[in-house]
């Protein structure tokens, strides 16, 4: 999409802006000591418009800027968030911009959650002893009654949203000129596949 720079950067602070705001306030206490936000909605809505190059980077600022303000998990908790919405967020874009229909929308959320309960399974298993300072043995449980179940949760919570808020937010950003039109979208797609 032809979208001039400046346009582009205004809407990663706008998508990054809105995706802190969602952290800060909110959050929703879900399983024993884990906490649902729906920041990773707003940041795949910003990679089903712009691609999964806007997903990761949105991702990356609002880590990065969490850990310095309201996270107390230091350098790997901001490394596990970004792990967390990249799995879900960038693999739903990829997959949206390579079957750019509704189809791919919802193959892309399914895919994008099941990436996130598996990669967060595996980060969890290795890097939560590290973090928390519990043996692997009580991570095993822990994995099984609280990080699976959770990101689960999380994942299916999200991807409900955002097909719920994705045409919405769409339509708006169409009206105010921040993206264009679908006819001239569609256009340029045609005009691309020709070459």
């Amino acid at each position: 999409m032809n979208i001039s720079k400046t346009k582009r950067l205004i809407t990663i602070g706008m998508l990054c802006a809105l995706a802190y705001v969602a952290v800060v306030v909110g959050r929703i206490p879900l399983i024993l000591f884990l906490k649902y936000d729906p920041k990773d909605v707003i940041i795949v809505i910003g990679g089903l418009i712009f691609g999964p190059i806007m997903s990761f980077a949105v991702t990356v600022i609002v880590s990065v800027v969490q850990m310095f303000t309201i996270s107390g998990t230091g350098i790997l908790g901001c490394i596990m968030n970004i792990i967390s919405s990249c799995s879900f967020a960038c693999t739903t874009a990829f997959i949206y911009k390579r079957k750019h229909k509704l189809a791919g929308v919802v193959l892309g959320l399914f895919c994008g959650w099941g990436c996130q309960v598996v990669v967060m399974t595996i980060w969890n298993y290795l890097i939560a002893p590290i973090y928390m300072g519990y043996p692997r043995e009580a991570i095993v449980e822990l994995l099984i009654s609280a990080f699976i179940p959770f990101n689960f949760i999380k994942g299916g919570l999200n991807a409900a949203i955002t097909m719920l808020l994705y045409k919405p937010v769409v339509t708006a950003l169409r009206r105010s000129n921040v993206m264009e039109s679908k006819r001239i979208a569609e256009e340029q797609i045609t005009k691309r596949l020709r070459k």
